[in-house]
């Protein structure tokens, strides 16, 4: 009964883990890709660039929203790619960018908090009441206060990427997924140029998707 049992879990785990692997390069793709004006490489720099973007487009919110959910399985990711590196020559890499990671994941359900939950909120007002509050927004696009707490987000790119090189140097991904994997991350650290993050989730999608069905199949 109980070798049964810890079996059960240990496939949950690791169907739980393949699953992950694969869903969130695929919910970041979906969410950037419902952001408006995808094809325009506009920086994010005034209130009214911000509110371009957002206001009267339920899109956006739900995008940001989906971004926002990826956190938990982020979290999976990176935890499970640290244990899956214990006795391997990447497990240094994988540990400390598997630190690195988790923290910029929780920084990232911060951002999305923000300017994602907060702005669909804003976005319920009546137009004569919006578009008096528009100047006040700049403080959000200039991270004024404690949110200036997200400029800490690129440890998640570059903590993800550290923990890639870790996975390599131990055999986990096939070099070509893992290169595929960095690139990706890397270009997600831009200027709020959403074409370009868009383009480094296809790339994630392509690096991690595979090795996520592997996983799955192996377990």
């Amino acid at each position: 009964g109980k070798a049964f049992v810890s079996n059960l879990i240990d496939q949950i785990r690791n169907k739980g883990f393949a699953i992950s692997v694969i869903l969130f390069p695929l919910m970041l793709l979906s969410g950037f890709l419902m952001h408006p004006d995808l094809l325009e490489m506009k920086m994010l720099l005034t209130a009214q660039d911000l509110v371009d973007r957002f206001h009267n487009n339920p899109m956006y919110h739900i995008g940001h929203l989906i971004v926002m959910l990826t956190v938990p399985l982020i979290i999976i990711v990176m935890v499970g790619s640290m244990n899956m590196t214990n006795h391997t020559k990447g497990r240094r890499f994988a540990f400390w960018g598997g630190v690195m990671g988790v923290f910029g994941a929780f920084i990232l359900a911060v951002d999305k908090e923000a300017l994602c939950l907060g702005l669909s909120a804003f976005d319920t007002l009546p137009e004569e009441q919006f578009v008096g509050l528009i100047p006040y927004l700049q403080v959000i696009v200039d991270k004024a206060g404690l949110l200036s707490i997200l400029w800490l987000l690129p440890l998640l790119p570059i903590g993800a990427a550290i923990q890639t090189i870790g996975l390599i140097k131990g055999k986990i991904v096939k070099k070509w997924q893992g290169v595929f994997v960095i690139i990706g991350l890397l270009l997600l650290y831009n200027p709020g140029i959403e074409l370009i993050s868009t383009i480094g989730s296809l790339l994630m999608c392509i690096g991690y998707i595979p090795w996520g069905i592997r996983i799955y199949k192996t377990y």
